[in-house]
């Protein structure tokens, strides 16, 4: 395996295989924008590491992405990222059993809303505190050193419109989401004044949607129009193509898929 990891040089944004050798880990791996992301990264080249709560969810998305890479290197860990000693100790378990981390993509998710502003309960931010920013601070924490090593380190999040603009229901979504760019963002500028002022190599960006579909949303819903909901397999691209932009482009960079509000 280290042999393998060892291939990647400069990334290649016209290769087939842009991200050959590259270890990249997927936090929240086990939902439809997880099995996506595990399939385009895979097909890239890289060797995935999926990581989820759920032990069924996580293999049935390893399962599925393997099949639609046609056998690409994915594997998966159980892991608590709300733990974050155990996300520590997973973090250094990749680098050394793989040699290197060269990336990690954060699709932990969840929502929680009311009808009105005065109608909000603080339980949904107690919930959505931990879900959308507790597993941030671990996994940035955990993969911080790894990333700043590897020649071509990257950390994703995955956040939403609504931090820029929020609306009166959704007031604890909102918050933790700003909360989690703006921690994003943080490390970010960590790794800008850590790393080489001449050479930059690692990066933190936050790509920004509306909301997401997926082709069991249309089944389910075959009338709807899901207007400026971003697809999960365009939401895999756009977390691929982060790869192939220098650091210093998309470095404390918020990306958007949707119109800026």
């Amino acid at each position: 395996m280290k042999e393998a990891v060892e291939k990647m040089t400069e990334t290649d944004p016209g290769g087939s295989r842009p991200l050959e050798g590259a270890v990249i880990v997927v936090a929240g791996a086990g939902g439809p924008a997880g099995r996506a992301t595990l399939q385009r990264l895979a097909r890239a080249g890289a060797h995935v590491v999926a990581g989820d709560a759920s032990p069924d969810r996580l293999a049935e998305a390893v399962d599925l992405a393997r099949y639609d890479a046609g056998g690409g290197a994915i594997t998966g860990d159980v892991v608590d990222l709300l733990d974050l000693n155990a996300t520590r100790e997973w973090a250094a378990r990749i680098e050394k059993d793989l040699g290197r981390v060269d990336g990690m993509v954060h699709l932990v998710g969840g929502w929680r809303g009311s009808a009105s502003f005065p109608e909000t309960d603080l339980a949904d931010w107690d919930f959505l505190e931990k879900l959308l920013i507790r597993t941030v601070q671990h996994t940035s924490l955990a993969f911080h050193d790894s990333l700043l090593r590897s020649p071509h380190g990257r950390y994703v999040l995955v956040s939403a419109a609504g931090a820029t603009q929020p609306t009166a229901g959704n007031a604890a979504y909102a918050a933790a989401k700003a909360a989690a760019e703006a921690w994003t963002l943080a490390l970010g500028d960590s790794f800008r004044k850590l790393g080489d002022p001449e050479h930059p190599t690692a990066a933190a960006a936050v790509l920004i949607i509306k909301a997401l579909v997926h082709d069991e949303m249309r089944r389910q819903r075959p009338n709807a129009k899901f207007a400026g909901f971003t697809d999960v397999t365009d939401l895999a691209d756009a977390i691929a193509d982060v790869w192939t932009r220098p650091a210093q482009a998309v470095n404390g960079k918020r990306l958007w898929l949707t119109p800026h509000p």
